[in-house]
């Protein structure tokens, strides 16, 4: 499924979510199932269809990760954790002293040091996104797989992301 299509939004990178998400509240209007109680119900089952298959488009645009994936997939370049490029032994290296970081954080339970650290990895997820933008800025598949390391140091971030926000509900 291509998720720019299902909302018949523009493939690119730099969304105004907002918009977007206004799009998806239209269409998903206009395919709610009250609409359709009286119509047969093969009619029923495509209006449903179509609903599950614009929240699935809403999902996968408004998260940066897997929006970049799609537009990658538009171009036809294959992604996912296992297809990409792989990581930099440095940024491999990095991420893991993170990690261990944030690993003593939680056994040391320090609220400012949690805080320091998802700060820091919150100010470097803003760079990756600009550097992800501007890598699929463009329709020219082989400039598009420039965004493969981006993506990748992504998903990184945003597993740290996550483990520090777990950390937090520990800590709170």
């Amino acid at each position: 499924m291509d998720p720019f299509a299902t909302l018949d939004i523009e493939p690119r990178f730099d969304l105004d979510l907002k918009s977007v998400e206004g799009r998806h509240l239209d269409l998903s209007r206009a395919l709610h199932p009250d609409r359709f109680v009286g119509r047969p119900a093969s009619e029923r089952r495509l209006a449903l269809s179509k609903a599950i298959e614009v929240n699935e488009a809403w999902r996968a645009v408004r998260d940066p990760i897997r929006r970049a994936e799609a537009l990658l997939g538009r171009m036809g370049i294959e992604t996912g954790e296992t297809s990409s490029a792989k990581a930099d032994p440095e940024l491999l290296m990095e991420m893991m002293e993170q990690r261990e970081a944030l690993a003593e954080t939680r056994m040391e339970r320090d609220p400012a040091r949690l805080a320091t650290l998802t700060a820091a990895m919150e100010e470097r997820e803003e760079k990756v996104l600009g550097a992800l933008n501007q890598a699929l800025a463009t329709t020219d598949p082989g400039a598009a797989r420039d965004a493969l390391p981006h993506l990748a140091e992504l998903r990184f971030v945003r597993r740290f992301l996550e483990e520090a926000s777990a950390v937090e509900d520990e800590l709170l």
